[in-house]
């Protein structure tokens, strides 16, 4: 917030004692509640709107003046549901998207939450708030996997440190809802203190009957992001959830959602918000908010409803209209100049008083962060022969990107090598200390992948994948000598790499060139027999156990219907 001393250097802006820093002329702007198109001057002192009117201000001397005319003006826009640790991380991101136009970003603390102490933790939000962009964060309740310290880590002193933080908007998102409705005392009061403290609990709900919608808004849930069908926007807009429409890389639903509210002629678009839902870095090759906007033009929304859904909608339901959402007095200075109002991607932004974006130029890069707080990925062990032994008859099968059920092993896993005529591939979860490992075999993944190794997960622990085990060995000890990431090994060499040397799970490069890792390491699995969408999501759900059927976890594989352990893992 400002200090006393800036807001009286406002009001003599307003008093005609001193000049703006910037003064936008002739700007035909959005007024969110007035949603419609206004025109006038908006007058900016640091990274604050100080007016914005038919009036210029008396002293004049000074200012930068900008002349928005043939422009049309709107919000910076918000995505309210970011996970920005897929490869990317949160800095490169929102660079990435605020020359886009996306300017404010809800994040998921998952990351922050599992990999840092909070002092650390809350060390680097206070970096992430010296930047030209808005960053607030959610305060996980649970892990969304089994892990070996959860009730530990997870305790309701610890979320609520993060809860108390300023920047904190959510509590969730509830992926472990079916321990909070069994009657979890800590997940409960991990809820409760969300309430208190005034803020959102976000809701994980696909598939969910209105019976459980009904439950989980007792139990205390604002929010759901997993409508799939116009039915579910229905059943979720009447229980009073606030809905957010989801186009990501494995459930692009936005299309279909948005165009069956028009068809219907539903009057609730005042309510509906939009989300990338932590797409990986190929998926905004062609935009990020500004992508969700188009699609919604393209389905029949109305332009004024299509940016207030990216915008304004967010903010109001958060509750910061008096920060985002609006172009008018006292909110900050984040803005998107346009072409015309069917073409969301902006040639100007303007972001917390500094340009992102001029005459459709990127501006200075984003202050460097200190990456070097989170640890390294230098596993001090090494794989040998013992490792690579699969005796156990039961296995997983990938039914699609994500979601896996057990299957029965008939196969000889004592092979060095598996045959490529089927699509059967060894897996092993190994402890990033090395401790312990779990072995299955894999159905469905590939026919021809001979070794493949990920540092990134959801615990951090590392994925093996193959039907080669000298390769699967190459492809550690790889990920192990550049320092973390995804590299596929064939015959003796490298296929496609994708480093990851920030603690082993996300890239310290700009987000295009994650994106052509990510496309080349994809091709070479497409080639390879991965049939499925998204082999980045599969890697990271492998152990998450908000999702059917079967997982492989820190405590083996896990049953997630039946709620156990079905193989323990094997110490080593």
């Amino acid at each position: 917030m400002w200090e006393h001393q800036e807001i009286q250097g406002q009001i003599h802006i307003i008093n005609g004692k001193k000049a703006p820093d910037l003064i936008i002329t002739n700007a035909e702007y959005l007024h969110a509640i007035y949603k419609t198109w206004m025109t006038g001057n908006i007058w900016i002192a640091g990274d604050r709107i100080v007016y914005a009117g038919k009036e210029m201000p008396p002293m004049t001397e000074g200012a930068e003046i900008v002349d928005a005319a043939g422009k049309k003006i709107v919000s910076g826009y918000i995505e309210p549901h970011v996970h920005p640790f897929q490869l990317y991380n949160p800095v490169t991101f929102a660079e990435y998207a605020g020359r886009l136009g996306t300017t404010t970003f809800i994040s998921d603390n998952l990351v922050l939450f599992m990999s840092l102490d909070h002092a650390t933790s809350f060390s680097m939000l206070d970096q992430f708030n010296e930047l030209p962009f808005s960053f607030y964060w959610w305060a996980r309740f649970d892990s969304q996997t089994v892990l070996q310290n959860e009730k530990e880590l997870f305790n309701p002193t610890a979320v609520k440190q993060w809860i108390d933080r300023p920047e904190v908007l959510i509590g969730g998102e509830l992926t472990g809802w079916p321990r909070l409705m069994a009657g979890d005392p800590n997940m409960f009061a991990s809820v409760q203190a969300t309430k208190v403290a005034g803020k959102k609990i976000e809701g994980h709900f696909p598939g969910a009957s209105e019976r459980t919608l009904t439950r989980m808004r007792l139990l205390g849930a604002d929010g759901d992001h997993e409508a799939m069908t116009v039915e579910e926007v229905e059943s979720r807009l009447l229980h009073g959830f606030g809905v957010t429409l989801r186009h990501s890389s494995i459930r692009p639903d936005l299309p279909h959602l948005l165009k069956a509210i028009v068809d219907k002629e539903l009057n609730v678009f005042d309510h509906l918000m939009m989300t990338t839902d932590g797409a990986t870095p190929s998926f905004y090759r062609d935009g990020v908010m500004d992508k969700c906007i188009h699609v919604a033009l393209e389905a029949g929304v109305s332009p004024i409803d299509a940016y207030q859904m990216a915008s304004y909608n967010v903010a109001r339901y958060h509750d910061m209209t008096d920060l985002h959402g609006m172009i008018a007095t006292g909110r900050y200075a984040t803005l998107n100049f346009l072409e015309d109002e069917y073409n969301p991607v902006p040639t100007d932004v303007l972001s917390k008083g500094k340009w992102l974006k001029r005459d459709g130029q990127s501006t200075a890069p984003f202050p460097t962060i200190d990456w070097s707080v989170v640890d390294k990925f230098a596993p001090a062990f090494d794989l040998e022969e013992a490792d690579f032994t699969f005796n156990d008859s039961l296995g997983l099968e990938m039914v699609n990107d994500v979601i896996t059920k057990p299957y029965k092993v008939t196969i000889d896993t004592s092979v060095e090598k598996l045959a490529d005529d089927h699509d059967e591939s060894f897996l092993m979860l190994v402890d990033r200390q090395g401790k312990w490992r779990v072995n299955t075999l894999l159905k469905g993944f590939s026919t021809s992948v001979q070794g493949f190794a990920s540092s990134y997960s959801n615990t951090g622990d590392i994925i093996l994948i193959g039907n080669d085990k000298k390769e699967m060995l190459n492809a550690f000890n790889e990920i192990k000598r550049i320092g973390g990431g995804m590299v596929l090994f064939e015959e003796g060499s490298i296929v496609a790499t994708a480093p990851l040397s920030i603690g082993g799970g996300v890239s310290a490069e700009p987000v295009e060139t994650v994106i052509q890792q990510e496309l080349a390491l994809k091709k070479a699995l497409k080639e390879r027999g991965y049939r499925h969408g998204d082999a980045v999501y599969t890697f990271l759900f492998l152990q998450s156990t908000h999702l059917p059927y079967i997982r492989v976890t820190q405590m083996g594989l896990f049953d997630v219907m039946k709620n156990e352990i079905i193989i323990p893992v094997t110490e080593r």
